[in-house]
């Protein structure tokens, strides 16, 4: 501040030599400079007040941006879970409806072939009972035509039972053989005993009376026709019933089916629905992050800002003030130095002389004032490079020695190239750290987003793989107990058929018996006269082994029938046991080799995994590094390129000071040297 008065003061004694009142002119100017100060002071405070309550604003603003992303972050992110929850439970349904649409279509298959069996066995029993009874009417009316006089069957007249009449009437080739068999075998299937208590003589037919109780035979076979009719109207009646259960059946487990694939289809589209809701929700986190991260660092950088602002703010005002009080001071000092005329004038006339005695050393009051400039800056932009320069700039200055003008100028130039340089290799930097940032964050969003996906997809596999197993487990229980069901089945079959082949067998050979015994006695009272007298008990013997003949061929019957249905039984039961043990067998097949698929895939996803992990260590590391060298300084380009620009201008500023008084200095010495010359032609 000194040596501006100074130069102040060397100004106005060229331009104002011999005035009246030159230091007037200084108290004047120094009064300016006074008012000039103080008006920028009070426009730095107007400028800091609106700065501060940008701040305040700018702050509140950013507050609220970032209350309202965090919010918006844990609602996307709660967005995200319940779309996984909702996705995961319709899988699982997904999976729930094909395992109930493979039982009911293995249920549909199996119904199918069951009734298919069962329309199969009807259509036989049918054409069975139709014939039947086209017999039983064919031979009816030939009993009721040959009892009203018919002499062509004469054999039928000696007919003792039912039996001989049929073969008797086979015999007249009236009915065939098959016909007779199975018309004898019906006989047999239906022929019951009126009355279980009844006496065997009661229900013994009487051969000897056939002629008198012929009608009796066709009332019989009428009642036989009758059965047959009913028998054929049951089986139709249950053919009707299982045909309708069957396709009640069909119907219910077709509804079933074509509920359970829209429903399916709807969980699908559910699951699809729910994927591109996560997909547009996390989209819309990561957008949302990257605002909030933005926001966070955008308002720790304008706190920082703002607190380096007051700081500036608080030097500068301070510094401020401190000149103000230099000036007053100096002001002061003229106007009590110069207090009366000849004092002033005595003043003036020693103020002239030590103005020119300091034209002597007129360049260190220009390195004083470039200093004074370079320090205000170092002190502005918060440089130490700068301080260190108007360091040096002082102590060339106090060292003197030879041209320390143009040391000061050398030291500001080589600042200015410095910069300069520096302004263009930091150019170059930030260029390479942008491209160098953007393609290793592009990696790391990548290889992060891929180690997601990839963990995502093993834990879905990781879990459905336990679930197939399982099930797998369960069904190969199922499978142990089918197996054992049917091996008690198979064992239990064995027993019935052994009891059934040594019971039949032992029936058939008391009935061969019995037919020879029959046989024997019917020749024989048959060929000795001799013994009419006794052929009335021998009539009741052989009636006795009809009954017995009777009796066993109705057991036979019995045992072929229960034997019938007993196997019929079992190999119903056996098709829907190997029909359930085949599909199984299928389901456990196909889940034990996807449980094996999903293990080997999630094996090369873990894999895969384990590689992008190795690759994303590697891309982090490396934007370790990248970061340290380009981001994790205080000061942003932006902020260095400003300083350095408002460095290298205040630099060139000071040069301009130094040149331009310099050429001040330069004047006022040929103005001494013309003034000293006049001065010596004068004497």
């Amino acid at each position: 501040m000194q040596q501006r008065l100074a130069i102040l003061a060397l100004g106005s004694l060229v331009h104002h030599a011999q005035s009246v009142s030159p230091v007037g002119k200084v108290i004047s100017m120094l009064s300016d400079l006074e008012a000039k100060i103080t008006k920028e002071g009070e426009a730095a405070e107007a400028e800091y007040k609106e700065y501060t309550e940008w701040c305040e604003d700018r702050s509140r603003n950013l507050g609220f941006e970032i209350k309202t992303g965090q919010t918006s972050s844990e609602e996307l992110k709660a967005a995200i879970a319940e779309e996984v929850a909702t996705s995961a439970a319709l899988s699982t349904k997904v999976e729930e409806l094909a395992a109930g649409i493979a039982t009911d279509t293995a249920d549909l298959k199996a119904a199918t072939q069951i009734r298919d069996k069962e329309a199969t066995d009807f259509a036989a029993e049918e054409k069975e009972l139709t014939e039947t009874i086209d017999i039983l009417n064919r031979a009816i009316r030939i009993l009721e035509r040959e009892m009203k006089g018919g002499a062509s069957m004469v054999q039928l007249q000696h007919a003792s039972s039912l039996a001989q009449a049929l073969s008797a009437m086979v015999q007249a080739s009236v009915i065939g053989t098959a016909d007779a068999t199975r018309l004898g075998a019906f006989i047999q299937d239906t022929q019951k005993v009126h009355d279980s208590d009844t006496d065997d003589e009661e229900a013994a037919p009487a051969a000897a009376v056939y002629e008198s109780k012929s009608g009796s035979i066709v009332d019989t076979l009428e009642d036989l026709l009758e059965k047959a009719e009913s028998q054929l109207a049951d089986s139709r009646k249950k053919e009707v019933s299982a045909s309708h259960n069957y396709e009640m059946l069909k119907q219910s487990l077709e509804d079933e089916l074509a509920y359970a694939n829209k429903e399916m289809e709807e969980a699908k589209k559910g699951i699809a629905t729910s994927a591109e809701k996560k997909s547009n929700a996390e989209g819309d986190l990561d957008a949302t992050s990257k605002e909030l991260a933005s926001d966070i660092a955008t308002k720790e950088t304008l706190h920082r800002d703002c607190t380096e602002a007051a700081e500036e703010y608080a030097a500068t005002t301070k510094s401020r003030g401190e000149e103000l009080k230099v000036l007053a001071e100096a002001k002061k000092a003229i106007q009590e130095a110069t207090e009366g005329s000849s004092l002033a004038l005595d003043q003036a006339t020693s103020f002239l002389q030590v103005s020119r005695s300091s034209l002597e050393s007129g360049e260190d009051l220009a390195n004083f004032e470039a200093v004074h400039l370079v320090r205000d800056l170092a002190r502005k932009q918060h440089s130490e490079v700068l301080a260190q320069l108007a360091q040096r700039m002082a102590s060339v200055i106090r060292a003197g020695g030879s041209n320390p003008f143009g040391k000061v100028k050398a030291l500001i130039t080589d600042m200015i190239s410095k910069l300069e340089a520096e302004a263009g290799a930091d150019a170059t930097k930030k260029a390479y750290c942008d491209k160098e940032l953007k393609e290793t964050r592009a990696k790391k969003l990548e290889k992060s987003t891929k180690i997601e996906m990839l963990t995502t997809r093993i834990d879905q596999q990781s879990a459905k793989s336990a679930k197939l197993k399982a099930e797998v487990s369960a069904l190969q229980n199922e499978l142990s107990k089918l197996a054992k069901a049917q091996a008690d089945m198979d064992k239990l079959r064995l027993e019935q058929k052994s009891t059934y082949t040594a019971a039949r067998a032992e029936q058939a050979k008391g009935l061969e018996g019995v037919k020879l015994a029959m046989k024997i006695l019917r020749e024989y009272y048959a060929s000795e006269a001799a013994h009419d007298a006794a052929s009335g008990a021998g009539g009741g013997i052989i009636g006795l082994l009809e009954t017995i003949e009777s009796d066993v061929t109705k057991t036979i019957a019995s045992l072929d029938s229960e034997e019938e249905s007993a196997a019929a039984d079992y190999d119903t039961m056996t098709r829907r046991n190997e029909i359930d043990r085949a599909s199984k067998e299928q389901s456990v097949k196909y889940k034990v080799k996807e449980s094996k698929a999903l293990d080997k895939t999630a094996g090369e996803n873990r894999q895969d995994r384990t590689s992008a992990q190795a690759e994303l260590d590697a891309i982090l590391e490396y934007l370790a590094k990248i970061e340290e060298q380009c981001i994790a300084k205080a000061e942003t380009y932006s902020e260095r390129a400003s300083r350095r620009e408002a460095e290298i201008a205040g630099l060139k500023e000071a040069l301009s000071v130094l040149e331009s008084e310099t050429a001040l200095l330069q004047r006022l010495k040929k103005h001494r040297t013309l003034r000293g010359s006049a001065l010596r032609a004068g004497q």
